[in-house]
């Protein structure tokens, strides 16, 4: 067979490939078109458009991000004040739906859209939801009276017979505690509004949790200050737990935190809480 005869075949047979793809392509029956034509799943956040309602979960027990005040019975924080901007800019309203930390991740799963109020990030939360993109970096440290700092400012000097830990039940102070503190004596405390009143009172010695907190914690009470709260024990992140397997919600989500830390938003949220 000639050159040009070769090239001829080799057309035709190109050709006649094309014709098969193109009209398997655009048959009803093909796996890629019913692909292409499969409607895209629904995500929450459609849902929460449509309801005009955004479910909140939160504690309301954990300044600076999350308190409900008990005698306006409103809702105050930097979290609050975040989803409440979430909120305006998605034009639906908030519902609250108060929780305890033993409750969180179930009254979330049960309840709610995003769960919001120093929620740290952790690989039992991480299993039954997503997390936003961090909004604050931060770690374990130690708060205890100003004259005790001295005495409290490794594990190991808060890991001895005699010191009283108080923690709230249920949370990741909790856990810490348990796990680095066998040899001391761990106090539970329910009311996490009043807990750092027990330290004041000396019924307890010492407690340790997230350094945000404790720097908030130092200017309502100057009695108690922060045990060295640049340089944690730990470092964790908080963030926002949102559905899980929802990446259209987490995007979201994401997007409009990118746009929040860039306009102001977020700094003036935290502003009345640590200046």
């Amino acid at each position: 067979m000639n050159r040009t005869a070769t090239l001829s075949s080799t057309l035709t047979a190109a050709g006649m490939a094309l014709c098969v793809g193109v009209l398997g392509a655009c048959s009803g029956s093909s796996d890629a078109g019913e692909a292409m034509e499969s409607p895209a799943a629904t995500s929450r956040l459609d849902s929460v458009l449509e309801s005009g309602t955004l479910k909140v979960c939160t504690t309301g027990d954990y300044r600076p991000y999350s308190y409900l005040d008990p005698t306006t019975q409103e809702y105050e924080g930097i979290d609050i004040t975040m989803v409440e901007d979430l909120a305006s800019r998605m034009d639906v309203k908030v519902e609250y739906v108060q929780t305890t930390w033993p409750n969180l991740s179930q009254d979330f799963l049960d309840q709610c859209d995003i769960a919001v109020g120093g929620v740290t990030v952790s690989t039992d939360r991480a299993a039954i939801a997503f997390f936003s993109s961090a909004t604050v970096e931060d770690g374990k440290t130690p708060i205890t009276l100003c004259t005790n700092v001295d005495k409290y400012d490794t594990i190991d000097e808060i890991n001895r017979a005699g010191v009283r830990s108080i923690t709230p039940p249920g949370a990741t102070n909790e856990k810490f505690a348990e796990a680095n503190y066998p040899n001391g004596e761990i106090i539970r405390f329910a009311d996490n509004n009043a807990i750092f009143d027990e330290i004041i009172a000396g019924r307890a010695d010492v407690m340790t949790t997230d350094a945000s907190e404790t720097l908030w914690v130092q200017n309502e009470h100057p009695e108690l200050c922060a045990v060295h709260p640049d340089n944690p024990f730990t470092h964790t992140q908080k963030a926002y737990m949102l559905p899980r397997g929802d990446g259209v919600m987490q995007q979201y989500v994401d997007s409009w935190l990118s746009i929040a830390e860039r306009d102001g938003t977020f700094d003036a949220a935290k502003k009345p809480w640590w200046g």
